[in-house]
């Protein structure tokens, strides 16, 4: 084993950004860089490179960007070529194949944005803070054919503050998970590493999001709605219906009147609308289907919400 260990990289979204540049600021020799293809974005649909590429040509490193990685004779051909030590995988987007996993002899190594077992899958900041967790924290593991099933190798706890979003406990998790990635592969070099298999009887699973995730329910709690729209920002949000419009919910906070669910009470500048359990939320911040962002006293003045009129229809 070299005394700089060879290694490919495999990311794409700005999470793994931290990683990518800690690893080389640590005298890692990363080999290619691989990431996601150029998509189109905006209006324009203009092609846009991920926030990894970015990182990895501002850093002088090879870059590859195939379409596909499961039967790619050329892409295997390049890494097959290379002989990397390991393979770190931080945000891909694509499955590993089994020609991949078995290629370097320390593994595929993943950095995951939970306490594994819990959270597994694509969204486990989200879900976590949907949920109500107060503490979570970042997982390296050796990558199998399962769903974030493999091997724990090192695990780091975080806070999840009150007031934390998934983007605001993004860049923290990263900062924390490029540490541990380092910590990782110098104690699997030393040889000083010994992987523990996960309890599967503990897992949790964190699911890629869709856009029906973010539709409020104000049958749940005041509680469980503020932890939802923490969580899923930037995407999807929290929405109701307004007048058979969407209406976005972008700040909120609890209150302490209790109606039916979902209906609407306003009081001077304040809009509050009841929730289950004898909660409520006041909307600070809102934005009608098609309009830009207002707060509860633009929403007011401009289109006159009835008292007791039901959002969600």
């Amino acid at each position: 084993m070299p005394s700089s260990l060879n290694l490919v990289f495999c990311g794409t979204p700005p999470f793994a950004v931290p990683t990518l540049a800690k690893l080389v600021s640590a005298g890692f020799n990363l080999q290619l860089v691989v990431t996601q293809p150029d998509r189109p974005k905006g209006r324009g649909l203009e092609l846009v490179a991920s926030a990894v590429k970015r990182c990895a040509l501002a850093l002088g490193l090879p870059v590859a960007q195939p379409e596909g990685i499961k039967i790619n004779d050329d892409f295997r051909a390049q890494l097959t070529g290379l002989k990397p030590d390991a393979i770190m995988v931080v945000g891909y987007g694509r499955i590993i194949p089994p020609w991949m996993l078995d290629l370097p002899p320390l593994g595929n190594l993943n950095l995951h944005a939970s306490l594994l077992p819990n959270y597994r899958g694509a969204a486990p900041m989200q879900w976590a803070i949907a949920r109500g967790e107060t503490v979570t924290g970042v997982t390296t593991m050796k990558i199998d054919a399962g769903l974030d099933t493999g091997d724990i190798l090192l695990q780091r706890e975080a806070l999840i503050a009150p007031d934390d979003t998934a983007e605001t406990l993004a860049p923290k998790l990263a900062t924390i998970g490029a540490d541990l990635t380092v910590e990782t592969l110098r104690q699997l070099q030393a040889g000083n590493l010994r992987p523990r298999p996960q309890d599967d009887a503990q897992a949790t699973l964190a699911p890629i999001l869709k856009k029906k995730d973010g539709l409020i329910d104000f049958s749940r709690s005041a509680g469980e709605i503020l932890n939802r729209l923490r969580g899923f920002q930037p995407w999807p949000g929290a929405y109701t219906k307004f007048r058979g419009k969407n209406l976005q919910v972008w700040k909120a906070s609890t209150a302490g009147r209790r109606w039916q669910p979902g209906e609407l009470h306003i009081e001077g500048e304040h809009l509050v609308v009841s929730c289950g359990q004898a909660t409520a939320v006041e909307l600070l911040e809102v934005q009608i289907e098609g309009k830009k962002r207002m707060s509860a006293a633009q929403f007011i003045r401009g289109y006159r919400p009835r008292p007791g009129e039901v959002l969600g229809s």
